[in-house]
């Protein structure tokens, strides 16, 4: 990780904390980032520097994600959504852009559909358009409820949980046919990751479940402010990308770079910022 300062907080939310990593001057029109899942918005933090370099920009912990309270009960994007808002609210924001990637592409496309007059632009980085046999299967094996135990089996696999989902794609069918073919990260970056997702163990599945639940073709039609749909070469979700563009009205179509890694983050925070200023 680069040393560009990053300063951290919490808001006061309705059910607890809400955790949240901020960069840049406080003027303008700021950029709220919601991360992918699992995680935190930690897995942002090279786009939350490069786009501070640009704008104000903040990366919200996903509720039951990283340091952030959980929604009660069984919550779904929209809960999730009304959350981030929640939020958003607290930390004084009222028109805001919005980007959000993979779960937090879910979540951001809810927000702009709840309150459209509050986002002056969206983007939505790389999100899952599942077959009704995918989404079953993400269901049931994607994001599983662990709990700690008294051999500590949970740091284990925390671990190679974190470390396949850069291995294949899905983590859960480690196939020839599913392997990425990409570096794993480094160790320290590794490491991080894993300790997001155990500090939320018991509740980070939510999210992850709430995405694959989430009637994505029905809604994204129902988006009415400017919006960029986005991937790049190393995603996965990149097959879904033309698609996503056709759902979303008017929207822009960019291939940018890696936003968990300094360098496609750099990339990608130049071609955004053109969108977001335009």
């Amino acid at each position: 990780m680069s040393e560009r300062p990053v300063k951290r907080g919490f808001v006061d939310v309705p059910g607890g904390q809400v955790h949240y990593r901020t960069a840049g001057a406080r003027t303008g029109t700021p950029l709220v980032l919601m991360h992918p899942s699992p995680g935190s918005g930690l897995m942002l933090r090279p786009l939350l520097e490069a786009m501070g370099k640009r704008r104000w920009t903040i990366a919200l912990d996903t509720r039951g994600n990283g340091d952030s309270d959980p929604l009660p009960g069984t919550p779904e994007i929209a809960d999730f959504a009304r959350a981030a808002w929640e939020a958003i609210d607290a930390l004084g924001i009222g028109e805001c852009c919005l980007l959000g990637t993979h779960t937090g592409a879910s979540i951001a496309t809810e927000a702009a559909i709840q309150q459209p007059g509050r986002v002056s632009r969206l983007i939505i980085d790389n999100m899952g358009l599942w077959s009704a046999v995918k989404k079953e299967q993400h269901l049931a094996r994607n994001a599983p409820a662990v709990a700690p135990d008294m051999i500590g089996s949970q740091f284990n696999w925390a671990w190679h949980y974190c470390r396949d989902q850069y291995l294949f794609s899905p983590w859960y069918e480690p196939t020839e046919a599913n392997r990425r073919h990409i570096d794993l990260p480094p160790a320290e970056i590794l490491h991080d990751f894993v300790v997001e997702v155990l500090k939320a163990l018991g509740t980070y599945h939510m999210s992850y479940s709430a995405a694959a639940r989430y009637p994505k073709r029905a809604r994204l039609p129902l988006l009415a402010v400017p919006t960029m749909v986005s991937s790049n070469d190393r995603d996965p979700l990149k097959q879904y990308l033309d698609e996503l563009h056709s759902l979303v009205p008017g929207s822009v179509k960019a291939m940018v770079g890696d936003l968990e890694t300094d360098d496609g983050a750099d990339v990608a925070a130049k071609i955004y910022e053109r969108f977001l200023a335009a």
